[in-house]
């Protein structure tokens, strides 16, 4: 009677190890204002499409964290130090979804917010100080920082996703102007050195806002031509997903809902 008690026992320990050992997969989403504004729940009538993707995804089988935040470029949400909190936590089997280039384009070193970086996917550096930071800073390309998310995540035996960042609400004669020679491109060619997956949101929806036509989209813009009411945020999301799907080997796609 002792042995099968102390038989029950080591069962049921080695039964909760091996539910306290394993993992729930996480799907970390970093980026800018375009994937979360503010604090992602609409308080000033604008969301970020990465508000909405908890509602694609099974929540009992992943998790839906949305690291992104408002003014940060691919530089500045390393600087702050929040990729090394996501990278304490990030393990093998876990997601993360990138997209910046928004903020990108602003000045290396101005007192407002300091927070471009060099253009292009090289290897190129440059040594300024830092207004805000108040000290000196190596400044590198915007693929630099790209790669160093994507290499990263590689590292911890998690998956990486480079989205090209949004289109704005600029037209010009029926179209929507393209970043297809700079950051569209750019964050597509990173992904490809580094064997990342790829959606290109840049396209994907501009084509789609084509599709629905300039009226329709402007009802998504309330304020000015980059940052969506969430209207707009749940039409980028849902394109979000339709990339993914179009991926069929990115094992994320089979944490998303049969609803």
């Amino acid at each position: 009677m002792k042995r099968i008690k102390l038989l029950f026992l080591f069962l049921a320990f080695t039964a909760l190890a091996f539910t306290l050992k394993k993992h729930r997969p996480v799907l970390y989403i970093i980026g800018d204002s375009t994937v979360k504004n503010g604090d992602g729940k609409s308080s000033n009538q604008l969301q970020g499409w990465g508000s909405f993707m908890q509602d694609y995804f099974d929540s009992t089988k992943i998790d839906i964290q949305n690291h992104a935040i408002g003014g940060r470029s691919s530089r500045t949400f390393l600087t702050d130090g929040r990729w090394d909190k996501i990278l304490a936590s990030l393990q093998k089997g876990d997601y993360v979804i990138m997209q910046f280039g928004h903020n990108d384009g602003a000045a290396l070193d101005d007192t407002a917010r300091a927070r471009g970086t060099i253009k292009g996917i090289g290897d190129d550096s440059t040594d300024i100080y830092n207004p805000i930071r108040k000290q000196k800073e190596t400044v590198y390309t915007y693929g630099w920082y790209l790669r160093k998310y994507v290499n990263d995540t590689k590292a911890k035996g998690a998956l990486a996703i480079v989205c090209s960042p949004i289109p704005r609400n600029d037209w010009k004669d029926g179209k929507v102007l393209r970043s297809n020679e700079s950051y569209a491109l750019w964050a597509k060619q990173v992904a490809e050195q580094t064997n990342a997956f790829f959606i290109d949101l840049n396209n994907l929806i501009a084509d789609e806002f084509e599709k629905v036509g300039q009226t329709k989209v402007n009802g998504f813009f309330p304020q000015e031509h980059t940052h969506t009411n969430k209207e707009g945020a749940l039409f980028n999301a849902n394109m979000v997903v339709e990339g993914l799907k179009e991926m069929p080997s990115c094992r994320l796609n089979k944490y998303l809902s049969k609803k």
